[in-house]
């Protein structure tokens, strides 16, 4: 079976951007920042793009370059029986991560429409936790699906599946290069609009004001590792799958430069946004930042609404924004069906189009338990143990893949062979042993914390039924799936490096 090929570099790397850029970018970036040392945070958030996330980036990139594969189909190649890792990350991402990701969107969607005629009221808090996903009070009490959230939903998954469905080049490629522009340009109009606020200045001082002393404490640096690794979609499997499109001449690692650059780039922008308008609103209530500023969901569906309904023409301002994060968030989603579906057509052969309408299907299916009244409460615990564990677990392994168990000088000489930005020996001991080890880190401050104190504030059966479960059915899965016979020749298949 030939294998799809981008039309251009240019369109791999909006894809390769496209799935980096998604709604943490716009929500959690500019949060994160604000809490770690505002302009001081840019030094270890500079410092994990450098040290992590473009090393690793351009080891995903290489590894599904050179070995012409998806995730699974990589890592078989490099050593049979570590198959199971390609599809843990897989099925991680597809039955896990993007599952809740899609009712996310979904919110986004019904928030663009009612940005329209401020359906939210007087109390965007009341509105979105009470009216509009009416949260239960525990996750066990599963209650009723809401309608609305359900209804978009469904737009979402088949917007994702209409794209996915077309191809690589007519549909991934060509989305991305409708999207990225489209959310650069709305993304400027936001900022450059919200800085002729009044206040803004405000609120763009309270982001970037350095406060180096924050730089002293651990938490911070771990926490823009964190961010660099999740931001950049690394350990998904979808970067993998992304460069195994690539034709044999690519410049691996000044895409993986441009990619991380360009990510980091736009969540620094569109944090200027959020604050100018988090400074206007401050403003306006004569109160300081540190009193209207509020973590990832609330900013987005609580305080931006509240500003919303105060900016002259905020109804359209408000389109604009959940516009924003509608794209940002399917840029994304579609790139994590197609690392499924190529890991599916790699190792089984099956036909394209009927896998697609397939996957789609089920993940719709599997996304309607966060519709429900306590969806919000299960969309928390999947996403902090998927993406704390899981994820962190598979980029270390994938380190230790790659980095020990195959001759990273290959991979090395491979990459050099074709870019125009040359890898040395310390791109090895990156990969050898610094990233493993930023890594675990990040995994035993997170299991310390865990055994400390139960996460959020759930029972123990919650967190063990839900999150730790979840985790282990994905595992289980990727063993399940990985003892399965090859029906393609694909595996039996080098890799394109000359040795």
């Amino acid at each position: 079976m030939k294998r799809e090929r981008w039309k251009s570099q240019l369109g791999f790397l909006l894809a390769a951007v496209g799935s980096a850029i998604g709604l943490g970018n716009i929500w959690r970036f500019s949060y994160m920042a604000y809490e770690n040392g505002g302009g001081a945070f840019l030094i270890p958030y500079m410092t994990a793009l450098l040290t992590a996330g473009i090393p690793l980036l351009i080891l995903e990139f290489g590894i599904g370059h050179e070995r012409m594969g998806s995730a699974p189909l990589a890592y078989a190649k490099i050593k049979k029986n570590w198959e199971w890792l390609g599809w843990w990350a897989v099925t991680l991402v597809m039955f896990g991560i993007v599952l809740y990701y899609m009712v996310v969107i979904a919110w986004c969607l019904n928030f663009f429409v009612l940005s329209f005629h401020l359906g939210w009221g007087d109390d965007p808090n009341a509105y979105f936790f009470k009216d509009f996903l009416s949260v239960s009070k525990a996750p066990s009490e599963i209650g009723q699906i809401r309608t609305p959230i359900f209804a978009a939903l469904v737009i979402i998954w088949f917007l994702n599946w209409f794209i996915v469905y077309r191809g690589v080049q007519k549909g991934i490629e060509l989305a991305n290069k409708i999207f990225m522009p489209l959310l650069f340009f709305l993304t400027g109009v936001l900022v450059f609009w919200s800085l002729t606020l009044d206040g803004a200045m405000v609120g763009i001082r309270a982001y970037l004001t350095p406060d180096f002393s924050k730089l002293s404490n651990p938490k911070v640096w771990i926490d823009a590792y964190s961010q660099i690794f999740f931001t950049l979609s690394l350990g998904f499997g979808i970067m993998i799958a992304y460069a195994s499109y690539l034709p044999a001449k690519a410049n691996i690692s000044r895409n993986a430069i441009l990619t991380g650059v360009i990510n980091s780039g736009y969540s620094l922008f569109a944090g200027l946004a959020v604050f100018s308008v988090l400074g206007f609103m401050a403003t306006s209530h004569g109160k300081p930042v540190s009193e209207i500023v509020s973590q990832s969901i609330g900013l987005a569906f609580v305080a931006y609404p509240k500003a919303v309904s105060l900016i002259p023409g905020g109804n359209l301002f408000g389109a604009i924004f959940f516009l924003c994060l509608v794209v940002a968030g399917l840029s994304s989603s579609i790139s994590i069906i197609e690392a499924f579906t190529s890991a599916m057509v790699d190792k089984f052969g099956l036909r394209r189009k009927p896998l697609i309408t397939v996957v789609s299907i089920l993940g719709f299916l599997g996304s309607i338990i966060f519709t429900t009244q306590a969806g919000l409460l299960w969309l928390d615990i999947v996403d902090h143990f998927l993406t704390h564990y899981g994820l962190v677990v598979v980029g270390i392994l994938e380190c230790i893949l790659v980095g020990w168990c195959f001759r990273l000088k290959v991979l090395r000489n491979h990459i050099n062979r074709i870019s125009s930005v040359k890898l040395g020996v310390w791109w090895d001991l990156l990969i050898k042993y610094f990233v493993p080890l930023v890594l675990g880190i990040i995994l035993l401050v997170d299991l310390c914390n865990e055994l400390r104190k139960p996460y959020g504030g759930y029972s123990w059966a919650s967190l063990i039924l839900i999150g730790r479960d979840w985790l282990l059915l994905t595992l289980i899965a990727a063993f399940m799936i990985a003892s399965r016979p090859w029906k393609t020749d694909n595996h039996k298949a080098g890799g394109r490096s000359r040795d």
